[in-house]
């Protein structure tokens, strides 16, 4: 058994691949603006891949609110948002178009119209939603994005983060809602 070992030791020492030494040219520079135009490529490549990511919106010191950054921040979270929805959208229907089976046994096409009609009122609140992001889209081109509708005063970064149609700051929101249980209550 040694004398195998050694015989194996032998052929792969003498085995050593032959390298030729060559010499590696500069490429030459690229301009900056190309490079940015590649990076701004790709990130946008990014954002359409990964639909809810966006990077929340950073304010600079002694930005003005909603001014022409923040509103173009909100048009790209909204539009994509927008995308989003109109593509689960589509699969949905696709979806609905491929199983349209029939079953002979009653309870299981009643599964089947039961899950569909699920489907069906989740695209519907879909639907009103992507309606809401239209409006704020048009509520951007009129200044009018960003502010409250009952008070005036702003909504917020966080907030329109977190809800991107949002129609009222905080505090109007929870009075309403404070409102709505005493009626219901």
């Amino acid at each position: 058994m040694p004398a195998k070992k050694a015989i194996k030791k032998k052929i792969t020492k003498t085995k050593k691949p032959i390298l030729k030494k060559t010499s590696l040219k500069k490429a030459p520079a690229k301009k900056k603006t190309q490079v940015k135009k590649v990076v701004k490529k790709k990130v946008v490549a990014k954002i359409a891949n990964d639909k809810s990511k966006i990077a929340p919106y950073k304010p600079k010191k002694n930005e003005k609110y909603m001014s022409a950054a923040m509103k173009k921040h909100f048009i790209a979270v909204l539009l994509l948002w927008k995308e989003h929805l109109k593509e689960e959208m589509q699969k949905t229907f696709a979806h609905l178009k491929t199983k349209g089976e029939t079953y002979a046994d009653p309870i299981d096409r009643a599964s089947q119209e039961e899950e569909f009609a699920f489907e069906l009122r989740t695209r519907d609140r879909e639907r009103k939603l992507i309606n809401k992001i239209a409006i704020s889209i048009e509520k951007i081109k009129q200044d009018d994005y960003g502010w409250c509708d009952s008070c005036g005063d702003e909504i917020g970064i966080k907030r329109l983060e977190a809800r991107p149609t949002a129609t009222h700051c905080i505090d109007c929101k929870t009075l309403d809602e404070i409102k709505e249980k005493q009626l219901n209550g």
